[in-house]
């Protein structure tokens, strides 16, 4: 018996290894999912920072207005923020970048936030570069955003062993980190960006990322990441697997939790909902409220409570990124006149509230988590 028992430990070692690096099953996902709070946040850069460089390059790292607009998030009751890494600051230092990563979680698990880490992203800017930013384009939204992995990285698979080398350090570093909620491997892998940098974009980005996008989660788990993984879909129908693009039936197969983006009305917003309930999994929206599109915190944070979504709108404070400006400021920027109402945002640069009722109403629906983080959560602004 001992020796059948020493000849079948390796088979049971390596079977629970094999474990550790697939998709969780459901069970194992709802069950993390019930022991978080009602998750409400925002997605989160400095208002001193233009893009996600100079959100991490060592230079403009900027830990006191991190902890000031955190400190804002928390008073709302708001609990997780989602921000956004990237791939060349660990390129450029790696051991730097694991450095102002741990800040970062030091200063959020002070005021009770659990991030979603954002590894690579599609949107904007196709060639990013380090060293100082440009400053923003006046009176227009997200002018400095930069994608990760750059055009040139993604068509250049010689540096696809880096991109992996990045996944598996920054994952390996924090895998068994509490203070990290999820990780969000790919942020919107099929956008061309025709509004903005369409042109500039390879013609074959999307079969390229399909191609990668796999990879990417498995570097994910072989780094064996405690927390959850998710790509969210943000466009089309979701019904049904048959009628999921491919990069969407990769998203949706290979999440442990499932994630998705909506900035249009409340109706489409639960419609949405409704069709991603039938896969099974914790459900997080992982960006919404565009004010003039019909996507509000009024309508959509009481929909998202009553199907226990978790709700992540885009944008905290005003700043550099200019996202309190509409998509169409890359048309017409708004430069002479200012639009009739903020698109994104919840704070001014002081602190204040953008709308007071806004501000009340994510306080009234997010007491319930607040109540045992002491009175200064609660308090309001």
């Amino acid at each position: 018996m001992k020796l059948l028992s020493l000849f079948l430990l390796p088979f049971i070692l390596a079977t629970a290894l094999i474990g550790q690096q697939q998709r969780w099953p459901e069970s194992q996902a709802n069950g993390w999912y019930e022991k978080q709070p009602w998750l409400v946040g925002s997605n989160f850069i400095p208002a001193s920072a233009i893009n996600e460089l100079e959100m991490w390059e060592a230079e403009s790292f900027d830990p006191e207005e991190i902890d000031k607009e955190l400190g804002w998030a928390e008073r709302l009751g708001m609990n997780t923020m989602r921000v956004f890494l990237h791939d060349l600051p660990w390129q450029q230092d790696s051991s730097g970048f694991k450095q102002r990563m741990d800040t970062f979680l030091n200063i959020a698990s002070r005021h009770h936030i659990r991030p979603i880490f954002v590894l690579f992203d599609s949107c904007w800017d196709p060639f990013p570069k380090l060293g100082p930013q440009h400053p923003p384009i006046p009176g227009v939204h997200n002018s400095g955003w930069l994608q990760s992995p750059g055009a040139m990285a993604l068509q250049d698979t010689a540096q696809y062993a880096r991109l992996e080398a990045y996944v598996k350090g920054v994952v390996g570093a924090f895998a068994n980190d509490p203070r990290v909620l999820a990780w969000d491997v790919w942020n919107e892998p099929d956008n061309m960006n025709q509004g903005s940098y369409g042109k500039l974009e390879p013609k074959n980005k999307v079969d390229l990322v399909l191609s990668l996008l796999p990879k990417v989660f498995a570097w994910a788990r072989e780094a064996h990441a405690s927390q959850p993984l998710t790509s969210g879909v943000w466009f089309g129908d979701w019904s049904s697997l048959d009628k999921l693009t491919s990069m969407q039936r990769i998203q949706l197969t290979e999440s442990d939790v499932i994630s998705f983006h909506n900035y249009s009305w409340p109706e489409d917003f639960e419609q949405k909902i409704k069709w991603l309930e039938t896969y099974g999994r914790p459900i997080i929206c992982t960006e919404f409220m565009a004010r003039p599109v019909g996507s509000t915190f009024d309508t959509v944070l009481p929909i998202a409570k009553k199907h226990k979504v978790a709700a992540i709108n885009w944008g905290l404070v005003a700043g550099k990124t200019q996202t309190y400006l509409p998509w169409d400021s890359w048309q017409r920027p708004y430069v002479v006149e200012k639009p009739p109402v903020w698109f994104h945002e919840v704070f001014l640069s002081d602190g204040r509230p953008y709308r007071e009722a806004e501000a009340r109403l994510i306080r009234e629906l997010t007491a319930s988590n607040t109540s045992s983080q002491g009175p200064s959560a609660a308090n309001p602004h």
